[in-house]
């Protein structure tokens, strides 16, 4: 089977739909289907991939990165192809989601949509009255999703979202996967513990993702305010709220307990799990998140805001606890000194392989052959 991946985001940008497409995309290829991935091209990034088809782009209007494709006919795309595509799916109904339906609708192939974001949790970011904003998206989500032949959710909590915005198109359950195999073979390293501030007796609570305001970060410094001064915390990540975060770390005064990592590398992180003493999840934003199923394969203890989505994810492999700090401080004071959780690492493995998923996206491409956008 040969398959489209239409994505308005893909490498050299570090982030979890990121992670979540490369993965699709491994296990696809794996189990022996081509996987052709077009994405907007990033200045002065090279693909040391295969299969990649870069369209003209042009920056958001912000210091995030992220680029939007320029429109392109479906004609540009079919001379850069060597042959036709059998499906097509789509990872964005923005601009490369456009030109995913509109190769659909002209080559009579099935697409496939994957909600990847909740929307409404980024409308801060749309300068315009945020109710308003939420409710373009929505019904841009919703008209989106029904011109496609199916649509995945990572989670169950995710499709109930979906049937209620009106979405009528079948949607199937497909975890975004992980290589659990890299994510469990991290090396706990004292000289990680010393960069993420804590000695042998200190805990660290390590929180992983972007430093924006959708993350709810400013639960996690709160949380560190009200635990001791055993708890140590540290941010694996860079973004537009880093200032303010380091401002609220020295009024909080938190500011010696309280590292900042930057980016880091992501051949480097199964380490930093490793390393740490428990993941502070404190979104309430996500799908799935992502880095909850890489802290379960490292068997790192999870301290998390109780939603239905996390608690989808984690079962009972974590301390859930409602968002507030006192709550959430106590959980971590009593998270004491890493010692793998096996029940966590157990979880992992029946539910986010990486085989797992793509014979699940397999099954979907075929169930949706012969189907095309009406």
């Amino acid at each position: 089977m040969r398959i489209g991946f239409f994505t308005e985001c893909y490498r050299p940008v570090v982030n979890g739909v990121v992670s979540a497409i490369v993965a699709m995309r491994e296990g696809l290829r794996a189990a022996g289907h081509e996987v052709v991935c077009i994405t907007p091209t990033v200045p002065s990034y090279e693909d040391v991939e295969t299969a990649i088809i870069r369209l003209p782009s042009f920056p958001l209007p912000s210091s995030t990165g992220y680029r939007l494709t320029l429109p392109a006919a479906t004609r540009s795309i079919d001379a850069r192809l060597e042959r036709p595509l059998d499906v097509v799916h789509a990872h964005s109904q923005f601009i490369t989601g456009g030109m995913a339906l509109r190769y659909a609708r002209d080559h009579a192939v099935p697409l496939v949509f994957t909600y990847h974001t909740r929307l409404d949790f980024y409308a801060h970011y749309v300068p315009f009255e945020r109710n308003l904003v939420r409710r373009g998206l929505a019904a841009w989500t919703r008209a989106y999703a029904n011109r496609a032949n199916a649509v995945v959710a990572p989670t169950a909590e995710v499709r109930r979202y979906l049937t209620a915005l009106g979405v009528t198109a079948p949607i199937e359950i497909v975890p975004s996967p992980v290589d659990l195999e890299r994510f469990g073979s991290g090396r706990r390293r004292e000289d990680l513990r010393a960069a993420m501030g804590a000695g042998c007796r200190e805990t660290i609570a390590l929180c992983v993702g972007r430093l924006a305001r959708e993350k709810n970060l400013e639960l996690a410094f709160a949380v560190c305010a009200a635990a001791g001064p055993r708890i140590r915390l540290a941010l694996a990540g860079d973004g537009p709220l880093r200032r303010r975060l380091e401002r609220l770390a020295r009024e909080l005064g938190i500011a010696e307990r309280v590292r900042f990592l930057g980016p880091v590398a992501p051949a480097a992180m199964p380490d930093y799990y490793a390393s740490a003493d428990v993941l502070l999840f404190p979104s309430v934003s996500e799908t799935q998140g992502l880095v909850l199923v890489e802290a379960l394969a490292a068997g790192l203890r999870i301290v998390a805001v109780d939603t239905p989505q996390t608690r989808e994810v984690v079962g009972d492999a974590a301390e859930l606890v409602a968002p507030r700090p006192a709550a959430m401080a106590r959980a971590l004071e009593a998270a004491g000194p890493r010692t793998p959780e096996q029940s966590a690492i157990q979880l992992a493995s029946h539910g986010f392989t990486i085989e797992e998923q793509a014979r699940k996206l397999v099954a979907l491409y075929a169930s949706v052959q012969g189907g095309f956008p009406t």
